[in-house]
């Protein structure tokens, strides 16, 4: 699930609020003045990727926002979402959208969640599971290191609601270090 709506996007570096009160920066990167994207040259138009379209990317598209998950393909505006969702398959990324590390490498957004989980995401997600009809589906997570056992419970809490409404659908689980 994203931090804002589609009308209220905050700029990537800069500091929001995420519904859950959570102050985070958008993207997880702060700005520099070592580059901007006026230095930045625009792509020729055989290099572009085209907007995700299609049938299939939106049913998984609405999935995923109305049972309020989020997925690895949105946080980490992975070029390659069209091609997955369209095929049916998502990476769902457990316990929010808002990391508290903030690795160089990645753009999901980071911040201090201060211990929030939603209580409703084991559910969300298995029924999400069930909907989109998956055989195998792989959950990773955010670093949640203002929880105490780092979210492993509610892993297996997700882990077991999925087992419970879809016992043949196996899971891969890319838990955070």
């Amino acid at each position: 699930m994203s931090d804002t709506t589609d009308t209220a996007r905050p700029a990537p570096g800069s500091k929001f609020t995420s519904p859950q009160g959570t102050r985070a920066i958008k993207d997880g990167i702060r700005p520099s003045n070592l580059s901007t994207l006026a230095d930045v040259a625009r792509k020729p138009e055989w290099l572009r990727v085209r907007l995700p379209t299609g049938a299939k990317f939106q049913e998984i598209q609405d999935i995923v926002r109305s049972h309020k998950l989020a997925t690895v393909c949105a946080e980490s505006k992975c070029p390659n979402i069209a091609e997955c969702w369209g095929r049916g398959t998502a990476t769902l990324m457990l316990m929010g959208s808002v990391c508290t590390r903030a690795c160089k490498f990645c753009s999901v957004s980071t911040g201090n969640p201060q211990g929030w989980l939603d209580p409703m995401e084991p559910a969300n997600v298995a029924e999400a599971v069930d909907l989109m009809q998956l055989k195998y589906v792989v959950l990773t997570s955010v670093d949640r290191d203002d929880l105490p056992d780092g979210g492993a419970g509610h892993y297996a809490a997700c882990i077991r609601a999925i087992h419970a409404r879809t016992p043949q659908t196996a899971v891969e689980a890319l838990t955070p270090d």
